[in-house]
C-alpha cells in the first residue's frame, strides 16, 4: 500500500485538532479539579481536559492509521518503531489553561522516521489555528479567515523581541546564559507557551528561548517555525525535535547572535 501523501495527513491533523478541541472547550473556565503529576515540590498540573482530549485523538489514529505511533503527554509512547508517529501535547500551556488564560494550545506533530513532518497548533477557545502546508505556514481565525504568515526580518539582537513562558525554565548555567541574551534584546515578554512560538512565527516576536522541553512539546512547532521563513534549534545548534534547551528565531541573523550568548560569547 502506498504511503499516505502530505495532503490527507495534513488533513488528518486537522480532525485530530477538531476532535481535541470538542473534549476541551466544555472544561475551560470551570471548575475543574487539578491533579499534580510530580512529586515533592514540583507542580505538574494535568485536568480531565488534558486527558479526554489525549484519548480522543489516540482512538482517531488507531481506527485511521493503526500501522502509526503515537507519542502524547499523558500517555506516553504506543505502536513502536513504526515509520510515521504521532507527537500530541492536548492542552501544551496546561498552567494558562486552569487559570482561564487563552495562551495554551493543541499541539499536533507528525515524524517520518524521526524527521517532524508536519505540524498544526490549535487554540479552539479563541478560534485560531496554525498549521504548515506544502512549505507554508497558514493560519485560519474566529470568523473561518486564511492567510499565510511570515516571520520578520530582524537583523540585531538590540532590536529583537524576546519571548520565553517564564524564567523558572531557567536554572545555573542555563540561567546566565539566558539573562545574557535578556540583557540585549529590545523587550522581553513572559507567558505563552506554544502560543509563543506562533507569535514568532506569525512576525510579532522575533525570539523564543526555553529548556526543559520534551519533544510533545516542540515536534509541532517545527514545521510552524521553518515553514514561515524561521529557525528553531537547540542551544548547540542541533534538531530541537528532542527538546531540551531550544532557541526559535524569526531571523538567522538574530538566531546566530542570540545563540554566540547562549553559548557563553558575546
Amino acid at each position: 500500500m502506498a504511503p499516505p501523501s502530505q495532503a490527507e495527513l495534513a488533513a488528518f491533523a486537522h480532525e485530530l485538532a477538531d476532535a481535541a478541541g470538542a473534549a476541551i472547550l466544555p472544561h475551560f473556565r470551570t471548575p475543574l479539579r487539578v491533579r499534580n503529576k510530580a512529586r515533592g515540590v514540583a507542580f505538574d498540573p494535568v485536568t480531565v481536559a488534558d486527558r479526554a482530549a489525549e484519548r480522543a485523538m489516540r482512538r482517531l489514529v488507531a481506527a485511521r492509521y493503526p500501522d502509526h505511533g503515537v507519542s502524547g503527554e499523558e500517555f506516553g509512547d504506543s505502536g513502536g518503531a513504526h515509520r510515521y508517529r504521532w507527537v500530541i501535547d492536548p492542552i501544551d500551556g496546561t498552567r494558562a489553561f486552569i487559570t482561564g488564560s487563552p495562551l495554551w494550545g493543541t499541539l499536533i506533530g507528525l515524524t517520518d522516521g524521526g524527521r517532524p513532518l508536519l505540524g498544526l497548533m490549535d487554540q479552539p477557545f479563541t478560534g485560531e489555528r496554525f498549521w504548515s502546508d506544502r512549505g507554508r505556514l497558514r493560519w485560519r481565525g474566529p470568523r473561518r479567515e486564511q492567510r499565510t504568515l511570515r516571520t520578520r526580518a530582524c537583523a540585531r539582537i538590540a532590536q529583537a523581541v524576546l519571548t520565553t513562558t517564564h524564567p523558572d525554565l531557567f536554572a545555573g548555567a542555563a540561567a546566565a546564559a539566558f539573562a545574557a541574551v535578556r540583557a540585549r534584546v529590545r523587550m522581553a515578554r513572559y507567558g505563552g507557551d506554544c502560543y509563543g512560538y506562533c507569535l514568532l512565527a506569525a512576525g510579532f516576536a522575533d525570539l523564543v528561548i526555553e529548556c526543559g522541553l520534551k519533544p510533545h512539546d516542540v515536534v509541532a512547532l517545527i514545521p510552524i517555525v521553518e515553514s514561515a521563513g524561521g529557525v528553531i534549534t537547540t542551544w548547540d545548534g542541533a534538531s530541537a525535535a528532542t527538546g531540551g534547551c531550544v532557541i526559535a528565531a524569526g531571523d538567522r541573523r538574530v538566531h546566530r547572535e542570540a545563540l554566540a550568548l547562549l553559548r557563553g560569547g558575546a
